[in-house]
């Protein structure tokens, strides 16, 4: 299964709901996605299965910049966090 993207709009927040695989092939439409939000981003990532590094590294940075990453599965939270320390201790 690849990656589908759904795309709710409320007033200026958008939620992006991703089912299947996210692969750094998806990576360039999600960042178009994003880089059209009005203001509040949402990644709701409850029903993503499989992702690599790469996906993992920009999650991250989604958070980073301030979207809001929700129903995250504990390995991809966990594996999101590292990289969050793994920043701080390059930049610190």
């Amino acid at each position: 299964m690849t990656l589908k993207i759904e795309t709710h709009v409320d007033g200026n927040k958008l939620t992006i709901r991703l089912t299947g695989r996210m692969t750094a092939e998806c990576l360039e439409h999600l960042k178009a996605l994003l880089g059209d939000a009005s203001s509040v981003a949402v990644l709701s990532l409850g029903d993503v299965s499989l992702v690599g590094v790469e996906v993992v590294q920009f999650l991250a940075s989604c958070e980073n910049a301030g979207v809001e990453l929700v129903d995250c599965s504990p390995y991809i939270r966990d594996w999101i966090d590292r990289e969050h320390a793994k920043e701080s201790n390059r930049n610190g």
